[in-house]
């Protein structure tokens, strides 16, 4: 570095001091002050949103359901963002119950929930205990006096109806001695700004003349979101997992700034895991790794530690041919024992039974075995080609193959087949021509009635890892985006799965074992 760039460096750097004690000093007097800051995080649709029978791409979770389809998640960040405790008695409020109020015009308040930071994790007696959270008329929601030190934050999560995403969230309330306003930010945890306009001002101007000042050759990258982690990571096992897979580790790139290096290959549930566990928990390349399961992990498997990510809903297939719509679980089982080798003998055309199935290391088998066959497995595989018998002394033809898509495609274009795969895969428009779904003692595959539901053919989506990661790792980072971040759980609901974090889901997978 010559002497030219070394002016410059300290001139940048005296500079940078000024531009940064500056605008402290001008604001003292505003940071004296109690300060609570509110933002909206997210505003998101999650149903169809749009006129009636009109192309819905994202096949949302509320599609079906006529009162939820236009509705819309509010994530609203609570925050202390000056120097001062705000105590309960800080807040003027006539009924001395609550110090904010949360109003959505034009939408209404159909359901809300709190969540908490780990340190702030105290808090959540404030919302579980009398008064809590209440909703006054539709829109309008009360929230408690809830105590809080510089920095400490809450969030609250609103399910919406009526409206549209986007539209205004006014919050309100009355701070003794300080302020209530709204901050703005460019990501959903940076700290918000909490300088005075004049001194905004002031570190505008002196940072315009750092830049001038310090253009050197060195470039110092910007400071990651506190929610990201820098590093190598790979996600593998679910094929029918994939497409969320690959989204969540899109979006946690394009939030992280494309540092994290996240890999996705994946060959099945039973073989992500086996990898995981006979590796040690890292790739040959060293990355750290994330196993998806559709199902818990093999029992011996106890050096692996699970996440609860969602719930998959799975289906049975057949070519369009065999024209039943619904069989029996019992009916079902018969055919995988191999008692029914045509299609006859259900009631349905003279066609010969042909089992396209999945290789033993497939969640979506396993679950087919697990939650429908009643633990018995199926016949051994007879040939190679799904055509061709090579085993002539099995009762049915059936084949294995390696992925979702296979099976949909095989069983699209053979007189006969039946196959299974995730749901959302086979329902589709993009899922091959050819072949239909099958209802199973009447029920049919629906997330939104999934607790009423008896339909038998789903599992709990399980991320493993070897042991649990430290918590400033890539892997943990990751695992808390798809579990408890909102846009990670919008994620899995995009995919026609239901996320373990929300309300609904926390029901289900907790009783889904």
């Amino acid at each position: 570095m010559g002497w030219l760039e070394i002016t410059f460096t300290a001139a940048g750097l005296v500079l940078g001091v000024v531009s940064i004690v500056t605008p402290f000093i001008a604001d003292r007097r505003a940071r004296r002050s109690r300060r609570i800051g509110f933002r909206k995080q997210m505003d998101i649709a999650i149903g169809h949103n749009g006129q009636a029978g009109g192309v819905d791409p994202r096949l949302g979770l509320f599609n079906d359901l006529p009162t939820m389809r236009d509705a819309t998640l509010v994530l609203l960040r609570i925050e202390n963002d000056g120097s001062r405790h705000v105590e309960e008695s800080d807040y003027i409020d006539p009924s001395a119950q609550y110090g904010l109020s949360a109003e959505f015009p034009g939408r209404r308040i159909q359901a809300q929930d709190v969540t908490l930071p780990d340190e702030h994790a105290n808090l959540m007696g404030y919302f579980e205990n009398q008064p809590g959270l209440f909703v006054m008329g539709p829109s309008t929601l009360r929230i408690p006096r809830v105590p809080l030190k510089p920095g400490a934050y809450y969030k609250i999560l609103v399910l919406l109806t009526g409206g549209q995403e986007g539209a205004p969230v006014v919050v309100t309330g009355d701070i003794k001695d300080g302020t209530l306003h709204e901050n703005h930010s460019l990501t959903p945890d940076e700290k918000p700004p909490v300088f005075s306009k004049q001194a905004r001002w002031t570190t505008v101007v002196l940072g315009l003349a750092l830049i001038a000042a310090a253009t050197l050759p060195l470039v110092v990258p910007g400071p990651l979101p506190d929610d990201c982690e820098t590093g190598s990571l790979r996600l593998t096992g679910s094929t029918a997992f994939a497409p969320v897979m690959n989204e969540l580790a899109q979006k946690y790139r394009d939030h992280c700034g494309g540092k994290p290096d996240i890999m996705v290959s994946t060959h099945g549930s039973r073989t992500g895991v086996r990898e995981l566990a006979l590796s040690g928990g890292r790739h040959r390349q060293g990355a750290p790794v994330i196993a998806f399961s559709d199902g818990p992990r093999p029992a011996s498997y106890t050096q692996l530690s699970e996440s609860r990510v969602a719930v998959s809903l799975f289906t049975l297939v057949v070519h369009d041919d065999v024209r039943l719509t619904n069989l029996s679980v019992a009916d079902v089982r018969r055919v995988y024992r191999g008692d029914i080798r045509n299609w006859s003998q259900l009631d349905g055309p003279d066609l010969p039974v042909v089992l396209v199935s999945r290789t033993s290391g497939s969640g979506t088998r396993s679950a087919l075995i697990s939650r429908v066959l009643g633990g018995a497995d199926e016949p051994p595989a007879s040939s190679d080609d799904c055509v061709n018998r090579t085993v002539r002394s099995t009762p049915v033809l059936r084949c294995e193959l390696d992925s979702t898509e296979q099976v949909l495609d095989t069983v699209a274009r053979t007189p006969g087949a039946i196959g299974y795969s995730e749901q959302r895969a086979a329902s589709t428009p993009e899922r091959p021509k050819g072949l239909h779904r099958l209802n199973l003692d009447g029920h049919a595959p629906d997330l939104d009635r999934i607790e009423s539901s008896g339909y038998p053919y789903r599992e709990i989506e399980y991320a493993y890892t070897y042991g649990r990661p430290p918590a400033d790792s890539l892997a943990s980072s990751f695992l808390a985006y798809a579990v408890d971040n909102g846009t990670g759980k919008g994620v899995v609901a995009t995919h026609g799965h239901l996320p373990c974090g929300t309300p609904v889901g926390l029901r289900v997978c907790g009783a889904a074992d």
